[in-house]
């Protein structure tokens, strides 16, 4: 797992993933970088062959986030959980935190990585900022760092995951619902305007202020808000953010699950991806 992989970490991405749809070979020249660089035959083979290729060689060789986010996206929403009545999120500020991978049906769960690649330096607040706003927080660890992970955690409410030699998703302990440490200040700034808007106005009339002091008339409403109402409101908002159509992500290959669901195509994109997939290499 060198600097010379690094490469590997952009090929999965958002901006990757636009560029190639839009056509735009110049733009898409880490997708072209890593196939030259990490597919000895790729000649007359598909972008979806490929693609299965590059990711083959990100399992093998460089297990980064994105590895894992996939992992779970593909396991958790698509095989354990129903994903019309599942939402997945990533990348979900939380105090001082970035929540990594959150699932949201009737619970809400965060899912803190922590790969080859990582320490758990920073692991303890992370933790501690996740439970300002979830009440059921879990860390995801390779194989080889279970006995370390399980040793850390001081908190048994916190659940563990692990990812295989194998590449399989495997539970090692449950994560147990913890409320004790939900802050409505955390959890109402992780809210957009018409999410706290909307759970606002189900006890209260929207304050009648000048804009200057709306937000915090709102907060001070939302605080109002008895604990269990609130959270259970909060985490329906959240739950309505991944307007995606089913259909068409399940027919996405599921090497690129993740980066294609967490990017929120456009029906037409969804046809001009299928496009791409099925089209030889330069083609």
């Amino acid at each position: 797992m060198t600097s010379s992989n690094l490469i590997l970490n952009r090929v999965f991405s958002k901006n990757t993933l636009k560029a190639l749809l839009s056509g735009d070979k110049k733009a898409s020249s880490v997708y072209y970088a890593v196939i030259k660089r990490y597919i000895t035959e790729y000649k007359n083979k598909k972008n979806k062959e490929l693609i299965s290729e590059i990711y083959k060689t990100l399992k093998h060789r460089y297990r980064n986030e994105y590895y894992y986010k996939n992992t779970l996206l593909n396991n958790l929403l698509f095989r354990f959980h129903n994903p019309l009545k599942t939402t997945a999120l990533t990348e979900i500020p939380v105090s001082k935190s970035i929540a990594d991978f959150i699932l949201l049906n009737g619970k809400a769960t965060v899912y803190e990585i922590k790969t080859e690649l990582d320490t758990f330096e920073r692991l303890d607040s992370q933790l501690t900022n996740y439970y300002k706003a979830f009440d059921n927080v879990c860390v995801v660890v390779p194989e080889a760092k279970l006995d370390n992970i399980e040793n850390k955690l001081e908190n048994i409410n916190i659940g563990i995951y692990y990812i295989s030699k194998r590449g399989a998703l495997k539970v090692y302990r449950e994560p147990v619902s913890y409320v004790s440490e939900l802050d409505y200040e955390i959890i109402f700034k992780i809210l957009r305007k018409y999410e706290y808007e909307n759970i606002i106005s189900k006890y209260f009339k929207l304050p009648d202020v000048s804009q200057f002091k709306y937000y915090k008339a709102c907060k001070d409403l939302f605080q109002q808000i008895p604990l269990d109402l609130m959270y259970s409101d909060f985490k329906e908002q959240l739950k309505q953010r991944a307007k995606i159509s089913i259909e068409l992500i399940e027919s996405v290959p599921k090497e690129i699950k993740s980066v294609v669901y967490f990017s929120k195509l456009k029906d037409c994109e969804y046809k001009v991806l299928e496009s791409f997939l099925e089209r030889k290499y330069g083609g």
